[in-house]
């Protein structure tokens, strides 16, 4: 996931990646035409995520296997978990922005989702309050380290790490 840009820094609305993927240009383009058209006077939106920067290479149809690398077909950026992609704000609602961002997030290549201040405080709140109420002594991070009924072997370094979340 995302350690970086996972909060909003207006404290008001935006779009939040649920899984990690690529965007393209063309995403790009297609939010920034939409969003522009819809924005007034009193609102302004903020772009997240860095200009489209990794090379994908793409071979031509009916070419043969081998023979090298191909040329570049076009620019992705990569988008991890939990990135913050879009952020809204001004005078407006969250009824207002709700329909704005709607047609962005389902836009995206993955899922994604609207968010608000609101929403990532409570959710904060709400792992807090899991982490210190839970009663269960067998977490997922528990039984993988003391590798309970051999789970060792079948899990990824990352499994270890993010204790089975991604």
């Amino acid at each position: 996931p995302e350690p970086i840009h996972n909060k909003l820094n207006y404290g008001q609305y935006g779009v939040q990646a649920l899984d990690g993927g690529y965007l393209s240009h063309k995403h790009m383009d297609a939010w920034r035409l939409y969003i522009n058209s819809k924005l007034t006077n009193v609102m302004f939106a903020e772009w997240r995520i860095e200009p489209p920067w990794k090379p994908v290479t793409k071979k031509g149809t009916g070419k043969r296997m081998g023979k090298g690398k191909s040329s570049i077909s076009h620019y992705v950026t990569p988008v991890k978990a939990g990135r913050i992609l879009l952020e809204v704000g001004g005078e407006i609602e969250y009824k207002q922005v709700y329909k704005m961002l709607r047609h962005v997030a389902a836009q995206c290549p993955f899922d994604a989702r609207i968010i608000s201040a609101e929403i990532l405080q409570k959710e904060e709140e709400q792992k807090n309050w899991i982490a210190t109420n839970n009663l269960n002594p067998f977490s997922f991070r528990y039984c993988a380290r003391n590798n309970f009924l051999g789970i060792k072997k079948d899990l990824s370094p990352y499994d270890l790490k993010w204790s089975g979340k991604y």
